[in-house]
């Protein structure tokens, strides 16, 4: 079990880099602590927002804690924090609190892949659309690129490129 928790904790970032981590468990050991990003979100009505993001992530043995603040480029400021728990070897699910049930987490090497539903409006609008995510993480464990397709209806109606370091 032991040899689990070590797992997922690298995997999801939260886990300093260490011989105790398999080497394919770039996402733990990425996220684990502080980081920051830079990202744009470009969509085909012509909604163009630039942000920046600060992360902290924690490890508490069980599950992976990863808290977003934001910054838009207009001012406005969120939070969000995401809460990843192990399915299976290279599987994880991830909540928030705008994803609607579950992130699919899939972890091929120093690649992260995400899947999942997000709804857009805040209150009792409905605006949801589909995430697929891929974050690349750099050998050197100090970057990330996360490159995002997002979907409504099937049909790609936005993307997001996010640029990580630790």
């Amino acid at each position: 079990m032991p040899r689990l928790a070590a797992t997922l904790a690298l995997i999801l970032g939260l886990a300093a880099p260490s011989a105790a981590f398999a080497a394919d468990d770039a996402m733990l050991q990425f996220f684990r602590g502080k980081s920051r990003a830079v990202a744009s979100f470009s969509a085909i009505n012509g909604v163009n927002r630039d942000f920046t993001v600060k992360l902290t992530g924690k490890w508490n043995g069980t599950a992976l804690s990863l808290r977003e603040d934001f910054v838009y480029s207009d001012g406005e400021r969120a939070r969000k924090t995401w809460r990843f728990v192990k399915t299976g070897e290279g599987r994880y699910s991830g909540t928030r609190e705008d994803v609607l049930g579950a992130a699919d987490v899939r972890i091929h090497g120093r690649i992260a892949k995400f899947n999942y539903l997000v709804d857009l409006d805040e209150g009792p609008g409905k605006n949801i659309v589909r995430f697929y995510d891929t974050i690349r993480f750099s050998s050197d464990g100090r970057s990330a690129l996360n490159t995002a397709i997002v979907t409504k209806y099937g049909l790609p109606v936005a993307k997001v490129k996010v640029d990580f370091e630790r």
